[in-house]
């Protein structure tokens, strides 16, 4: 989610766990992978100690134990994803294009095509899951939960906090951008249960997050990625494509090529 703080990535941990002991180690497996590809590869120390091959490799790593069994060929996957996941991560940083978690979406979505043709047996069964009645006053908290893939009150709220204490502002950004993403996704018909789950306001947690200052344009750049990830998101769920952070990536590369313009604009007219 953003931030470079290690107390917020332990609960990042802690709350993985507290939804998933697969999952758990999936991440760590995956963070411990990552890290040593671009150790062995010879990477910038820096990058490597901000944690930058650990995070898309540890969404990799949760994300496979979501879609398929926990049987010994997904580790093996988990493994080489990993590996792959640090090594596309390298390319845009190298080119510093802001790639954020598209090498998780791309690793996992070419994994998740492979398994289903080649080997749909170890495809999990969907559980369906939804908010129990009653408590979709949640989704918020779910939405949080859902950035790395966990339903649970609990672990959402685990993730909220651990932004909280890198960065109180991101949090609040993030906690709005869940709510209007939600709301957003009701106008437009989403199903309620996965609303209720939180599953049309992760993304827009992360968008959200992205631009969070103290400033009315932050929130305006803000609100605006927000409402591209949700119509992203939506035109995904309509044709059943695998959504991931995809809805992330591209409401906020859109958002910030926009502002990016908006600012060369402003220059070129103080210079003239």
């Amino acid at each position: 989610m953003l931030q470079e703080n290690a107390a917020t990535g332990l609960l990042f941990l802690i709350g993985i766990f507290y939804g998933s002991l697969t999952m758990g180690l999936a991440a760590v497996l995956a963070v411990c992978c990552g890290t040593i590809t671009a150790l062995l590869l010879g990477y910038e120390k820096d990058d490597i100690e901000q944690g930058l091959y650990g995070f898309s490799a540890a969404l990799v790593g949760v994300a496979l134990l979501l879609f398929l069994k926990p049987v010994f060929v997904v580790w093996l996957l988990v493994i080489v994803g990993s590996v792959w996941a640090a090594m596309i991560q390298h390319f845009f940083i190298k080119r510093k294009i802001p790639g954020f978690t598209l090498p998780f979406v791309l690793v996992t979505w070419a994994i998740l095509f492979c398994v289903g043709r080649l080997y749909p047996d170890i495809t999990a069964v969907s559980s369906d899951a939804s908010a129990p009645t009653g408590q979709y006053f949640t989704f918020a908290l779910r939405g949080f939960g859902q950035v790395i893939f966990q339903g649970g009150i609990v672990s959402g709220l685990l993730f909220l906090v651990a932004v909280f204490i890198n960065s109180p502002l991101a949090a609040f950004y993030g906690l709005a951008g869940a709510v209007v993403a939600a709301i957003l996704a009701a106008m437009f018909s989403a199903p309620v249960a996965d609303v209720g789950m939180g599953l049309f306001s992760y993304n827009a947690v992360l968008c959200a997050i992205v631009f969070a200052e103290d400033k009315l344009k932050g929130v305006i750049w803000g609100l605006i990625s927000v409402v591209l990830s949700v119509l992203i998101a939506l035109a995904m769920f309509r044709y059943q494509l695998v959504q991931l952070t995809f809805p992330f990536v591209a409401a906020t590369c859109i958002s910030l090529i926009f502002k990016n313009m908006k600012l060369n604009f402003s220059r070129r007219i103080r210079q003239s």
